[in-house]
C-alpha cells in the first residue's frame, strides 16, 4: 500500500515540521488512524512531493516532519484549460474530479444561455471553494503534485478573452464532423469549451467560432456534460500529451 498523500497550503522544505490543517488532521488521525512514526507524502502544489513522517497525532493537532523534496514525475506537459458550463447536482463535481485526474491545468466554471444553475454572492464563493476541494482530493488520490486552479465564475464572452493564450481552442459540438486528429497540434495549450445539459445554443457556438474556437465532435453519439470533458481531455492527452509514454 502506498503512503497517503496529503495536501497542505504551508510552505515545505526538508527538515521542517508542519502542522496539518483541521481537514487534513481529521483525515490522518480519525479516518486513516495513523500513528506517530508512520510515513506520508505532503505536497502544496509547487510541483514537488515531500516524503514525511508523522511526529504527533493528537486530539488538538497533527504534525509531520518533512524528510526531503522530490520533483514529481506525474505532472502533465500539455496545458489544458477547461471552460465547463456549470450543471446541477454532482455533475460538476464529477467533471472537476476526473479532469484533475486526467491532467487539466485550470477549470473555469461558466454560465451560458441554457445553464439552469444560478450562483451569486456567498453561494458562488461556497461552490468555488467546494470545487477547489474536490480538485485537491483528486490530486491527492491520483499522485499529482500540482492542483488545478478553479477560477471564478465567468461568462462565455469573458472566457473567450481569458483563453487567448491557448493556441488551440475547441468547442465540443456533436453536429460537426471535424475530429481532433484533423487539427494542428497545439504549441501553447488547449482551451476546451463544454456546454451544459441542454448544450450550447447555435448563437453561442457561432460566437465561439468567431473567436477562433474549432467545433469538434467526440464521435457519433451525444455525450453528457460531465462525460464530454473526460472524453475530450483523454483524447487530447493521447494525441499530444503523455498518455502514450
Amino acid at each position: 500500500m502506498r503512503n497517503p498523500r496529503i495536501h497542505t497550503s504551508a510552505p515545505l522544505q526538508a527538515g521542517q515540521t508542519v502542522t496539518l490543517d483541521d481537514s487534513a488532521a481529521h483525515h490522518v488521525g480519525k479516518v486513516l488512524r495513523m500513528q506517530p512514526g508512520q510515513p506520508l507524502v505532503l505536497f502544496n502544489g509547487d510541483g514537488n512531493n515531500y516524503p514525511s513522517e508523522l511526529d504527533e497525532v493528537g486530539k488538538k493537532q497533527v504534525t509531520a516532519r518533512v524528510l526531503e523534496a522530490e520533483p514529481s514525475a506525474s505532472e502533465p506537459r500539455l496545458k489544458i484549460v477547461l471552460g465547463q458550463v456549470i450543471s446541477k447536482g454532482d455533475r460538476m463535481d464529477y467533471a472537476v474530479q476526473k479532469s484533475t485526474e486526467l491532467g487539466v491545468d485550470t477549470i473555469v466554471p461558466l454560465t451560458s444561455e441554457r445553464c439552469d444553475v444560478r450562483l451569486k454572492g456567498d453561494r458562488e464563493d461556497k461552490r468555488i471553494r467546494h470545487w477547489q476541494q474536490v480538485a485537491i482530493s483528486a490530486a491527492e488520490q491520483c499522485g499529482r503534485a500540482t492542483v488545478p486552479t478553479i477560477a471564478p465564475l465567468a461568462s462565455l464572452s469573458d472566457w473567450f478573452e481569458q483563453s487567448r493564450d491557448c493556441d488551440l481552442r475547441l468547442v465540443l459540438h456533436h453536429r460537426t464532423e471535424q475530429a481532433l486528429d484533423q487539427l494542428t497540434p497545439p504549441a501553447h495549450g488547449i482551451a476546451l469549451l463544454v456546454g451544459p445539459e441542454g448544450g450550447l445554443s447555435a448563437a453561442e457556438i457561432a460566437a465561439a467560432q468567431d473567436q477562433g474556437f474549432h467545433p469538434t465532435a467526440m464521435g457519433p453519439r451525444v455525450l453528457r456534460t460531465e462525460t464530454a470533458p473526460v472524453a475530450a481531455i483523454t483524447l487530447c492527452q493521447w494525441l499530444w500529451g503523455d498518455f502514450r509514454e
